[in-house]
């Protein structure tokens, strides 16, 4: 069995916000494995985890840059806020999202040209400089060829319209009145932002991720009280009722439009389609959000001096 460390503890109930005890006991149903006592305990009851586990941890920046029928964003690191209201940090950052613009992929972004030298050299120069690591993250790109590309920048860096701890690109194809179509793209974009979908459609849900919220939501049903004892048809609707609404909040188009609750984005996707004067397909869409999926070192400086004096 796998050694149960106190950080390993730290860390379930930093992503949980589940109390010492029941996270010990988690860990140690699960052999240690972190990701599946989350789901332990989410099928507990007693974690919304799906909704923290990503919560963002490193510091940093995103960028998006808009030209013509392309848009991009990247995600530029840092180890701590300060470093990302530094001057030369937002400018490069700004710099590297429009070179992604014309980038293949994230590897060619770190080879393209920059200052006159590789992008991947700027950000070791950076680092050299402000004295602090910093990674390019990531970056994404998307293209339409009639259409638009609209953005939404959220907690906006002050005078930048570009730059901010989220940013969200959305792909308009339609050859309705643009005018029209980057205003409800604007629209969609703050949705994403705030709702977070997973994907555009069911099928662009990783087939690994439904296979886990079933079996989160199956171990859920059987702590239920009311399931006692009913027969297995009866559980089985019990688990298609859920995963219904697990698609409708995960879904984007399925999803209540954060703009008008009482409608879908597809059905606002239907009444944008007829102020633009012509069908509107959402063809794709990016989310970037500062630090999401990192985990960012919370050390106890004051114990690690203690740990290295042998003083307690």
């Amino acid at each position: 069995m796998a050694e149960i460390t106190a950080a390993l503890v730290k860390d379930l109930r930093e992503k949980t916000g589940v109390g010492m005890m029941d996270c010990k006991k988690a860990l140690a149903e699960n052999n240690g494995d972190l990701e599946a006592s989350v789901d332990w305990l989410r099928a507990k009851g007693l974690s919304k985890a799906a909704k923290k586990a990503d919560r963002a941890a490193a510091e940093g920046i995103v960028a998006v840059a808009i030209a013509d029928k392309e848009g991009a964003v990247v995600e530029l690191n840092s180890e701590t806020d300060f470093v990302a209201r530094n001057a030369d940090f937002q400018k490069s950052a700004s710099a590297f999202a429009k070179l992604a613009l014309t980038a293949g992929d994230h590897a060619a972004l770190l080879d393209a040209s920059h200052a006159g030298a590789k992008v991947s050299d700027a950000v070791t120069q950076l680092i050299a400089t402000i004295g602090e690591n910093i990674t390019l993250r990531r970056s994404a790109k998307l293209a339409v060829s009639n259409g638009v590309i609209s953005n939404y920048v959220h907690a906006k860096v002050d005078g930048s319209d570009n730059l901010g701890r989220i940013a969200v690109l959305v792909a308009l194809e339609s050859t309705g009145d643009k005018v029209a179509l980057d205003s409800f793209g604007k629209k969609v974009a703050m949705h994403i932002a705030s709702a977070n979908p997973l994907a555009l459609s069911e099928g662009e849900i990783p087939a690994d991720r439904i296979e886990r919220e079933k079996a989160v939501i199956a171990e859920t049903i059987k702590e239920d009280p009311k399931a006692v004892g009913k027969p297995q048809q009866v559980l089985d609707k019990m688990l298609e009722g859920k995963m219904r609404k697990f698609f409708e909040e995960s879904v984007l188009t399925k999803q209540a439009f954060v703009l008008n609750p009482d409608q879908t984005v597809e059905a606002a996707l239907a009444e944008a389609s007829k102020a633009a004067g012509a069908p509107i397909a959402i063809k794709g869409f990016v989310r970037f959000a500062v630090g999401e999926g990192v985990e960012k070192r919370t050390d106890d400086f004051a114990a690690e001096v203690a740990s290295m004096t042998g003083k307690s």
